[in-house]
Order: structure tokens, then sequence, then C-alpha cells
């Protein structure tokens, strides 16, 4: 079984700027999604896709696969992640290499372990799911069914089913937290989606699970860092 890992870095962050390449707790963003999938022992081929020529460079020295530059009708703001892998995949299987399974590991998750990867795709080939999302549970007093909305300056349930009131009452819920997309391509290519008709979770602890938005943000995943003793001093040059 083949497996493509796909790390997208577009340039122009505009909420933290450079963010892909910014340099967190002395290593550059994208670093962190490679460790995690040259460690996880699992995928064959790891593919940067970026905009930019410098994010290209430093892709090239951390042994990520940097091929192309991504065309820039697909790197604007508004672009969706869908025909950005497919890029990709058509660029790989133009070359003749055909993957099983693709791993979408987004540079904003930089506390995703390997073990993550490694249980996404055991999941993925026991269930014979279509697909596998990390989430992370939202915390109960977050929960729908506390939840309320405003309509017309009155609070109203969030759900049509009303508002619960009971701790005991409440259901949990789950919020995906972008740490891992683990899909087949056979689904992606037939679906046109990263998710198809089945999509079974990994459930992500909240320690190891964060989204890089703001310097606020980061500073709290610095600090998170800094206190894991996970081991990250290999070199992939």
């Amino acid at each position: 079984m083949k497996i493509l890992g796909i790390i997208p870095a577009r340039g122009g962050s505009k909420g933290i700027p450079g963010k892909n390449i910014r340099m967190l707790n002395g290593k550059p963003l994208i670093h962190y999604a490679a460790w995690a999938a040259f460690e996880s022992g699992l995928v064959d081929r790891l593919i940067l896709t970026t905009d930019s020529v410098e994010i290209a460079g430093v892709g090239k020295t951390l042994g990520i696969e940097v091929p192309f530059i991504r065309p820039a009708e697909l790197a604007q703001d508004d672009t969706p992640m869908f025909p950005v892998i497919d890029h990709v995949v058509q660029f790989v299987e133009r070359e003749g290499w055909m993957p099983d399974v693709i791993i979408l590991l987004q540079p904003t998750a930089p506390l995703r372990q390997p073990k993550h990867i490694q249980d996404a795709v055991n999941i993925l080939i026991a269930t014979k799911c279509d697909s596998v999302a990390s989430v992370v549970e939202v915390p109960q007093h977050y929960a729908p069914d506390f939840v309320l909305k405003l309509e017309d300056g009155k609070l109203k349930p969030f759900l049509e089913s009303g508002l619960k009131t009971r701790r005991q009452d409440v259901r949990p819920a789950y919020s995906r937290d972008g740490s891992i997309y683990a899909f087949w391509r056979n689904v992606f290519i037939q679906k046109r989606s990263i998710y198809g008709d089945d999509c079974r979770p990994l459930l992500i602890s909240h320690d190891e699970s964060c989204n890089l938005d703001t310097m606020e943000d980061w500073r709290e995943v610095e600090r998170k860092i800094n206190n894991q003793t996970h081991s990250q001093e290999k070199s992939y040059e």
C-alpha cells in the first residue's frame, strides 16, 4: 500500500506573518508536519505544495519533496482544499506513481504526533471507511445543547430541539482539529471529497491539539512544545 503525504503551505499569511516558515521553538513551522510524517514510518512520499519560493526552499532543507510551485490560481485566500490536493495527486500520477491512501497534514497543527498518523491509517484499514479525521471533544459548557443565539436581540436555543439545562442531558460533541485527514485515493477521486460518505473519528486530546491563527495561539503552542518531552532532534536533510 502506497501512502502520499501532503503538506499545504501557502505564502502570504495575514494573521501570523510568514507563519509556515516562522520559527517555532527554534524550528520552522513546517518542520513539525514533516517530522511527524517521517517518524510515522508510513508515508512513502511527502510533498509540499506551496506558491512561495521561500517556503519551497525551507521545505527542501527538511527533506520534503517540492516538485513544483503551486499555481497562483490555487493559492488564493478563498481557494478550497480539494483542488489543491487534486493538483498534487494529478502531478504524481502523471509521473506514473499512484497512491492508495492520502494523508493531509496542515502545518498549523504542530502538536501532531507520529502515532496520530499511524492510528488514522490503522482506522482507515481496519474499518474500511472512506476517511478518518482528527477531532477533539468540545468542552461540555460549549456543547451545542448549551449554545444560544440572538434573534431580534433575544436569546434563543441554537438547536431547534431546545436548550438543555441539566449537565447530565448534554450530548458529547466533537470539533475537527485539523491535525490529520486520511482518505483513500479512490474515494477522493470518485466522491470529489476528502470525507466520502463514511468518515470515522480519530480522537485527539486537547493537550495534543491546536490551531495557529493568532500570535496568542502561537505563544500558547510554543509553551506547550517547551513542556513536551518528545524527541525532534533527528535531521531530515
